[in-house]
């Protein structure tokens, strides 16, 4: 029944999320918002969905909550995380399309948040609608809470998810996204890595000086870059005394799961233009690594000229930006400690250490009983889906484990070479349909568990 009703309006599926899509909300330039929170509140109303603005203090962005109530079943509840955000749209010049036109083509809706994450979100919407529309109820309670500032670090999120504990009470929760393979199964996810992000800088002179002078003037971009040589060796292993010392082998469980994921090496270089992997990761070790491997990563470097043509100057200062990815039981802020000693054995104690944003990694065992809820409902709606102990990328699912003490698996539409963050991004119009399809049979699984 509710199948029959999300093939018959995907009409209107394509048609919100355009809507979403039209509507800018870049975090990073606090652009649009407010706006789009408020969109998102009208959309879930129309839908049938009770919702409302969350706010917990001047200058945070809002969140949204939308809440429907089984009579059916009102003892069991899921909530689904989403935000309303997005990336910053640059570099403009490499988009085929305005980044928020919403443009279709073909099987394919274009635009900045196509995927990331308001097709997740639209999916979700969507599946509760078509149980209001097709018998006026839910087969459990539903409940959402979508963010404005997941692409900038969810800053506050713990904070509202703290103040609206009572609201916000669950027993699982179905994270913001979820990839889909290129053969179109879905990657159901158990958890996220943590992320210890931080900016080193140096500042050498009082001023940009004339690049003569460099035989008497010490360049602070050569300062940070011996200092970036002591943090990592060619195969990526970080070099930072005691780095791993939290860190825990995999489970027995855990290795079988990892060591029956696919992937596609030869596909994701051919998508990437690269030729090897980082220490020429072969079969098991590739999925090991983006499990479950900590990374250094240099996000951005700033020093001196990057203008067109030559100009022949010493910087005075020098920054880079680095984001380490951590694996359970890693706390930023120790991390962050060991990060400041090390420099300060290795003979760099004068660079400036600022952390900018810290996250712990999340997992959910493999043995909880709402993994196999999920993965039955999306093999009844993907026809086959594939188990992921982790994801390699970052969110704050660890504090929604700690506040609400629920578990917490991902699971969605977004295919996996979406182009998400880039220029171009879409979202496949056929994989909105079977994820909101997937949607549906999580909560029906889930009800009668």
């Amino acid at each position: 029944m509710q199948d029959r009703y999300i093939d018959k309006n995907m009409p209107a599926l394509i048609s919100d999320l355009q809507k979403l899509i039209r509507q800018p909300s870049v975090s990073a330039k606090n652009l649009g918002l407010e706006e789009c929170a408020t969109l998102v509140v009208q959309i879930m109303n129309k839908a049938g969905i009770k919702a409302e603005i969350l706010q917990i203090g001047k200058n945070i962005p809002y969140a949204v909550y939308g809440e429907v109530r089984s009579r059916q079943n009102p003892g069991k509840t899921i909530l689904f995380y989403n935000h309303y955000d997005v990336q910053p749209e640059e570099p403009l010049e490499l988009w085929d399309n305005k980044p928020f036109s919403g443009k279709r083509r073909g099987n394919k809706i274009y635009g900045r948040g196509s995927s990331d994450d308001k097709g997740e979100l639209i999916t979700r919407i969507k599946a509760v609608e078509a149980f209001l529309k097709t018998v006026g109820d839910v087969p459990c309670n539903i409940k959402f809470l979508v963010e404005g500032e997941e692409e900038v670090g969810s800053m506050h999120v713990e904070d509202y998810l703290r103040r609206y504990a009572k609201k916000l009470s669950c027993d699982m929760v179905i994270w913001e996204f979820g990839y889909v393979d290129e053969r179109d199964r879905p990657i159901i996810s158990l958890g996220m890595k943590g992320l210890l992000y931080v900016e080193l800088s140096v500042q050498e002179s009082v001023r940009d000086a004339h690049s003569s002078l460099a035989v008497l003037i010490e360049n602070p971009a050569w300062r940070l870059v011996d200092a970036l040589k002591t943090l990592r060796d060619k195969d990526g292993r970080i070099l930072i005394k005691d780095w791993y010392k939290e860190v825990d082998e995999f489970t027995k469980e855990e290795l079988r799961v990892i060591a029956s994921e696919p992937f596609n090496a030869k596909s994701f270089k051919k998508e990437y233009g690269i030729k090897r992997f980082i220490g020429n990761r072969k079969g098991v070790e590739i999925r090991k690594a983006l499990t479950g491997e900590p990374t250094c990563n240099i996000a951005g470097f700033t020093s001196g000229y990057g203008g067109p043509g030559a100009k022949t100057v010493l910087p005075s200062t020098a920054l880079v930006k680095i984001d380490f990815r951590l694996v359970p039981k890693m706390n930023p802020i120790i991390q962050l400690r060991r990060l400041k000693l090390h420099l300060k054995e290795k003979g760099f104690g004068d660079i400036q250490v600022r952390m900018i944003h810290g996250e712990p990694a999340s997992r959910t065992k493999v043995s909880d009983p709402f993994v196999t809820t999920v993965r039955q409902a999306a093999n009844a709606a993907f026809a086959k889906s594939v188990l992921s102990v982790s994801s390699a990328g970052t969110g704050p699912m660890y504090s929604f484990s700690r506040v609400l003490k629920a578990p917490c698996i991902s699971i969605g539409g977004t295919y996996i070479f979406s182009r998400i963050h880039s220029p171009n991004e879409f979202a496949r119009i056929d994989l909105l349909r079977k994820t909101t399809k997937c949607m549906c049979n999580i909560i029906k699984k889930f009800s009668n568990q």
